[in-house]
């Protein structure tokens, strides 16, 4: 059985990164991992630390450990109870792990306690892993019903003198036990005099939460007061509660009664619950905010009080390399962005947790609706597929506004770059990684004396997530990187052209050497011979641009190629309940009387060695194309039905991480005749809970350029690619900032 592991738990670490605690994070270091399930409500994990104990995670996020899980069981369990006059019947909903069950069975007044947790996964891993919480949920007097809250309560009023709510956080269908209708279900199922208590949240991170919690609870109870604890492992280390009386005038600050047998708890821990900081008694009191102001709010009050004009920014396209770019575009509060996509759900998706951002549905092929955007805002960065640009450029000079994309410029582009200079707009293109970064560095370092200029390029996933027969996945549209693999490509060797069709491109890979840790093929990309005048750089002998992949790629997709599966064109025959091994037969034209088609692909691959043609068959069996599973045809074609098949098998799992390799090396002639061999490398790795590596190269450097266009720094008007160390030092500096820079080194 393979070792247990968790998507939240990175080289021994276990990491609380949440949306609801943005920009920080609660680790812990794991011994061992003990438990991981998916019950019907959540994901569930417990592990072993090494200073907190067994910690309880619910949806990667902490709900106890045994160090401290005292304090808050304690707390939101006594301030309800020790204030009650004669707490008799009380009902918690959630708290499957039981310690405030456990809590509540200290008072001796207390003759029956209701557990009601709509997921037994929880009260059944408790009881095995924290058995010092859960011990007493077989008491005589407790009763555990698992089921939904809400409906326990609807059925239940006037029956309990005290109700807790040991709830997770306002996030997916726990966001209602934050709203007015639960609280009004609680205050019904309450007998006269009877109190509340709900896990009310951090004073430091949701306080505008706490003031609606406030106001929707003093609409219905005659008291409702706000009281905390302190907790290390909840975020900030703090957590709140909001008590809750129906008997008016009743004090929930003084206990009543005094607990025995606490650990955290005592008389006047509970007064003291009840005093706030300042900043919290003001804000929640008296509507004031005397909160530090500073970072981007501090920005935006200055730009206000500035009178700086909003710049208003349209994003087209909702890809995986958006959202890097919407968030360094709204860090400056002066600009609004609207993201614009196909579908408003995907749109709105994208725009969510960004500020001053919205989401709109937008058909680019509607060219009315697409000039009406367009000339709404001030700038229209365009990540939809490049044969739309020009349409888009086209509305932009109708409309006199500026647009950044990361394309190459097309011809249609380039034909656009009068009209745009006449219209007095900005349209900067090739600025993401290749091309983008790329050019950054190559102008950065070319200059006189450039004999060879090789660079080569490759998104790859990390080397532990490359385990399949390509040591290739998707991160874009599996189409995209099986048809640029069919592009012809020219570059110059030794003053020569060398031209190369597509259908012989994968033969022309070569082994290159980056690192001793990879074993890299490279072959060349689209046409280097351009770039020759583009940088600058006549006296170049060799000029090459081309893409990284891992060894043992271009032989695959060479076989793939040579059997046919990278044809696109529409097969008469290619219907539903076909097998793949039929499919096969068909593809690589085998009479149907022949029993062994992999003996067949022998033939027509022509492999070189036995050990490769029984490594390529081996992955061709992996992908399912001898099987006799039935085929479910794609666009009528084989490289879609193809495509359907591999964006199953390769695809990121949760918990991978991808790579982008980048590097340029430059051989260069000095005027005494030495050479020397310069190198600029980026190694980027993505993050299994953040971004990936291609994602963030693409969408910062094109938020970067987006930033410079609406600040005036590019002031020349048409159509521009960053060849020039005007437009490229700008961007470079900033990307560096942003720990995306090459590393250069002289060999």
């Amino acid at each position: 059985m393979p070792p247990l592991s968790h998507p939240s738990i990175q080289d021994g670490w276990f990491r609380e990164i949440s949306s609801q605690w943005p920009g920080q994070a609660m680790t812990l270091k794991v011994n061992k991992i003990l438990h991981i399930e998916k019950s019907l409500y959540q994901d569930v994990l417990v592990f072993e630390s090494e200073t907190y104990g067994n910690v309880l995670v619910l949806d990667g996020v902490i709900q106890c450990t045994e160090r401290d899980e005292f304090s808050y069981q304690e707390m939101i369990a006594h301030l309800p109870l020790a204030s009650h006059p004669n707490p008799k019947k009380v009902l918690v909903i959630g708290g499957g792990d039981g310690g405030v069950v456990r809590e509540v069975l200290k008072h001796d007044t207390v003759e029956e306690v209701v557990l009601c947790d709509i997921d037994e996964a929880v009260i059944r891993v408790s009881k095995i892993y924290l058995p010092h919480m859960s011990a007493l949920l077989d008491s005589p007097r407790v009763k555990v019903f698992v089921g939904d809250g809400f409906k326990f309560l609807a059925e239940n009023e006037a029956t309990y003198d005290v109700i807790i709510t040991d709830s997770s956080d306002p996030v997916g269908p726990a966001e209602a036990l934050f709203q007015k209708p639960y609280f009004k279900l609680l205050h019904d199922a309450l007998t006269p005099g009877g109190h509340i208590s709900t896990q009310g949240e951090s004073q430091w991170l949701h306080i505008s939460l706490i003031a609606d919690l406030l106001k929707s609870t003093r609409e219905l109870f005659a008291v409702s007061q706000y009281a905390f604890t302190t907790i290390p492992t909840y975020p900030s280390g703090q957590i709140g509660f909001m008590v809750c009386s129906k008997e008016q005038g009743r004090d929930l600050s003084t206990p009543v009664r005094k607990v025995t047998n606490t650990r955290y708890y005592n008389e006047k821990v509970h007064r003291a619950a009840f005093v706030l900081p300042q900043f919290v008694q003001s804000y929640l009191e008296d509507g004031k905010n005397i909160a530090p102001v500073f970072g981007r709010a501090a920005a935006a009050a200055k730009a206000a009080a500035e009178g700086k004009k909003t710049r208003t920014v349209l994003l087209l396209g909702s890809g995986f390399v958006a959202r890097p770019c919407a968030e360094y575009v709204v860090r400056d509060p002066s600009n609004a962005l609207t993201i614009a996509c196909r579908t408003l759900q995907s749109a709105q998706a994208l725009a969510e947790g960004l500020p001053n951002a919205k989401g709109i549905s937008l058909d680019v092929n509607n060219t009315s609706d697409l000039e009406a955007q367009v000339a709404a805002h001030d700038l229209v960065i365009s990540l939809i597929p490049y044969t739309y640009h020009a349409a888009v450029i086209k509305a932009a000079i109708k409309a006199k506004v500026h647009v950044v994309t990361t394309s190459y410029i097309s011809p249609a582009m380039r034909e656009l770059d009068e009209e745009a200079k006449r219209a007095g707009i900005i349209v900067m293109n090739e600025i993401g990684l290749d091309p983008g970064i790329d050019h950054l560095y190559a102008i950065k370092t070319i200059d006189e004396g450039i004999k060879q200029f090789l660079s080569y390029c490759g998104g790859l996933p990390a080397p532990e997530c490359s385990g399949n027969p390509l040591g290739y996945k998707f991160s874009w549209s599996s189409r995209g990187v099986l048809l640029a693999l069919l592009n012809s490509a020219s570059y110059l060797s030794e003053s020569k052209q060398l031209d190369i069709s597509g259908t012989e491109l994968m033969g022309y890979a070569k082994p290159y050497f980056i690192s001793p840790a990879f074993a890299f093929v490279a072959y060349p990309n689209r046409n280097s011979v351009p770039f020759r005048e583009w940088y600058n750089i006549p006296e170049a002998e060799t000029v090459v641009r081309g893409t990284l992949r891992y060894q043992g790629f271009p032989e695959f997709i060479k076989a793939l190629v040579e059997l046919g599966w990278l044809d696109a064109s529409e097969k008469d025959w290619l219907k539903e309940g076909l097998t793949w091994a039929q499919v096969m037969q068909k593809a690589i034209e085998l009479n149907r009387h022949i029993q062994h088609p992999r003996r067949h692909v022998k033939s027509v691959c022509k492999f070189p060695t036995d050990a490769e043609a029984t490594r390529i068959i081996s992955g061709l069996r992996w992908i399912g194309l001898f099987s006799s599973e039935t085929v479910k045809p794609r666009a009528g074609n084989l490289l879609d039905t193809l495509c359907a098949q591999l964006e199953t098998l390769m695809k990121y799992e949760q918990g991978e991480r991808d790579l982008v390799m980048l590097q340029h090396k430059f051989v260069v002639e000095w005027a005494d005749g030495s050479e020397q061999t310069l190198t600029s490398t980026l190694e980027q790795y993505g993050s299994p809970s953040g971004h990936s590596a291609m994602a963030l190269t693409v969408g910062v450097p094109c938020g970067i350029a987006t930033q410079l266009v609406l600040d005036g720094v590019f002031k020349t008007p048409g159509v521009h690619a960053p060849y020039t160390k005007e437009i490229c030092d700008p961007i470079r500096l900033l990307l560096e900032s942003e720990g995306l820079g090459l590393i250069e080194r002289v060999l």
